[in-house]
């Protein structure tokens, strides 16, 4: 299972969605219920699994694809992404904003920091909010574990380092919201996380 994410601002009802892997008509009530304008769509990377209703909520809401730029590839290809095994279907997406590492997207009170970390993917992207102390890490980092590296365009060796020198150097008491099981926090990684 994939966690799909809504992060809104109380104030101005703006949001924004990262990975909407499928639909979830449970996250399409709750916008309707607070009247939230969603603002953007993000991805943290292309896989098939993480991708599976963007073309369904661009259309619905409006709202423009972000991605970095060196997932161009994985993101047109259904054999790369894995889309065509997993839903019996093709899913090829061309972002409508290209992103690159250190881009900062203002939002709310806050603002999204983009931390590019090759390795699961060439294109991975970590989300940080500074002032909220949340790092949405994708697949890069996971509670107790990291990516895999098994898959086309992965990396082992940039994984370790995207990790080591871009993820352990933050603030211990972020807490991380990864593409899969439940959340951690920075310093609990450094401290317990058995690959490092």
């Amino acid at each position: 299972m994939v966690n799909c994410y809504l992060v809104y601002d109380e104030e101005s009802k703006e949001a924004f969605i990262v990975d909407p892997g499928g639909k979830n008509p449970e996250l399409e009530r709750f916008i309707d219920s607070k009247g939230l304008t969603v603002k953007f769509i993000i991805l943290t990377h292309g896989h098939g699994d993480h991708i599976g209703a963007v073309e369904e909520y661009r259309e619905k809401y409006h709202a423009p694809v972000l991605a970095h730029f060196r997932e161009k590839e994985l993101l047109a290809s259904p054999a790369l992404n894995s889309s065509k095994y997993m839903f019996n279907r093709g899913i090829a997406i061309v972002a409508d904003k290209w992103l690159n590492d250190n881009d900062e997207i203002p939002f709310g009170d806050d603002v999204l920091k983009i931390i590019h970390t090759p390795g699961h993917s060439p294109g991975g992207i970590c989300i940080l909010l500074p002032k909220n102390k949340w790092l949405f890490s994708g697949d890069t980092l996971f509670y107790g574990s990291i990516g895999r590296t098994d898959f086309p365009l992965c990396s082992t060796p940039d994984l370790f380092d995207s990790i080591r020198s871009k993820l352990f150097t933050l603030d211990p008491e972020i807490k991380v919201f990864p593409g899969h099981e439940s959340f951690t926090t920075i310093g609990r990684e450094v401290q317990y996380n058995p690959f490092f």
